[in-house]
């Protein structure tokens, strides 16, 4: 019998094993299961969440600069809020030093945040975002229209009462089908007429959820309430211009803040210089952990499952002692009956493995249409687990394999 023939036959006899004793291969089989499933699963939510945070980043930019008073992550030791908080706020100053000093900035505005109650006739909606914003925010921020427009620059440069409505205000506000472009709003104790309604996008990683907010002037709410109190934080957002080096355009604007807040050489900054990528650095920190995390779990079931398999071979080699001595008087070689049963244990391992892999397609369907969480799928990650399977079986099945080599025919042929 050639090795090709070897191999067909093992795995033959290794789904007979599953059909003839399903409950106690299913209870060995289990261990394997859940540890390719567990690192099978870290594998693909990790790929899916870096894969969304990259989609992500690409449509906010990469070349876009978030300043304010408080940095994102700390500043090289511990995060001292008591400093930052009293850090003086972003203004118009500002944006005008940025837009006029800094060449290599192709747009640069002001976007200030609040919480308000946004009341229609007899609808209304507490805790909704109100986004002030001057000029060119919709440029650095990708805003795209459902119905009617945006702000335009003689609305947003002349403070007017007008606004534009994010999905879910708009749905709540105005339920049904009606119409709200052209009809008012009021917050901030002003009436606003609604000019428009932006596409649903959801939350994105510079915190701004515009599908619960509104976008209204900056020049507006700077005319009812005090914009550079302690209690607010105006952010400046700087978009570099194409070709430019985001570093580069970082250090220069970096200068004008500085120059126009006359901060003396040597002194740190009173502003803090925040970028997307900062956060992807911290989140690949973390994604390190959460993979050794989730591979130590699976390995701790893959040895469990090892145990499993190599219980269930050593009752194999039991229940099929006379068949492996009849073998041996006929000639069969150690090396054949070797392996048969590594190749049984393999099959075994594989099949549990693949179990695991099933499971992980089942959730993956159910994040991606139920959940609204696109998961991303890799043959690798597949070819991963099915590799980690093989593995565990050769380490799992070997040592059985090798009794059942070593038989003596006689013996065997003898036993009970």
């Amino acid at each position: 019998m050639n090795k090709v023939q070897v191999i067909l036959t093992s795995i033959a006899q290794a789904f007979l094993e599953l059909r003839a004793n399903k409950l106690r291969t299913f209870l060995s089989l289990l261990g394997i299961t859940i540890g390719i499933f567990c690192i099978i699963a870290v594998l693909t939510v990790l790929d899916s969440m870096k894969n969304n945070i990259r989609t992500e980043m690409s449509s906010l930019g990469s070349d876009v600069l978030y300043v304010g008073r408080w940095p994102w992550m700390d500043e090289g030791g511990e995060y001292k809020w008591w400093e930052f908080w009293r850090r003086p706020s972003m203004t118009i100053r500002e944006l005008r030093a940025v837009e006029t000093q800094v060449p290599t900035v192709a747009f640069a505005t002001l976007c200030f945040q609040n919480s308000n109650t946004v009341k229609h006739l007899d609808q209304e909606l507490e805790s909704v975002r109100g986004y002030a914003v001057t000029s060119h925010f919709d440029k650095i921020q990708n805003i795209e229209m459902a119905r009617g427009r945006y702000l335009s620059p003689s609305e947003l440069d002349g403070g007017a009462n007008a606004v534009v409505l994010g999905d879910e205000v708009h749905k709540e506000l105005f339920p049904g089908s009606t119409d709200p472009l052209g009809k008012t709003v009021s917050f901030l104790g002003r009436q606003f007429r609604v000019v428009g309604v932006m596409k649903r996008v959801g939350q994105n990683m510079a915190g701004f959820n515009f599908d619960e907010g509104v976008i209204y002037p900056y020049m507006m709410a700077a005319s009812v309430m005090d914009v550079q109190s302690l209690n607010t934080d105006p952010m400046l957002l700087v978009k570099a211009g194409t070709g430019n080096n985001i570093e580069e355009v970082k250090y220069e604007v970096e200068g004008a803040l500085r120059r126009v807040r006359k901060v003396r050489p040597g002194q740190g900054n009173d502003f803090a210089i925040n970028q997307l990528s900062q956060v992807s650095e911290r989140l690949d920190i973390m994604f390190a952990s959460i993979n050794l995390i989730g591979s130590v779990i699976g390995g701790f079931s893959l040895i469990v499952g090892a145990f499993g398999i190599a219980n269930i071979m050593f009752v194999t080699v039991k229940e099929r002692t006379k068949v492996i001595g009849l073998k041996k008087a006929i000639g069969a070689r150690p090396g054949v009956i070797l392996t048969e049963f590594l190749v049984e244990a393999v099959t075994l391992c594989i099949a549990g493995g693949i179990i695991g892999i099933i499971i992980v397609l089942l959730l993956s369907l159910l994040l991606t249409y139920a959940l609204d969480f696109p998961v991303t799928l890799s043959l690798q990650n597949f070819a991963i687990g099915i590799g980690i399977s093989a593995v565990v079986g050769i380490l799992a099945g070997f040592i059985p394999a090798r009794s059942a080599s070593k038989l003596d025919p006689v013996v065997a042929i003898r036993s009970n």
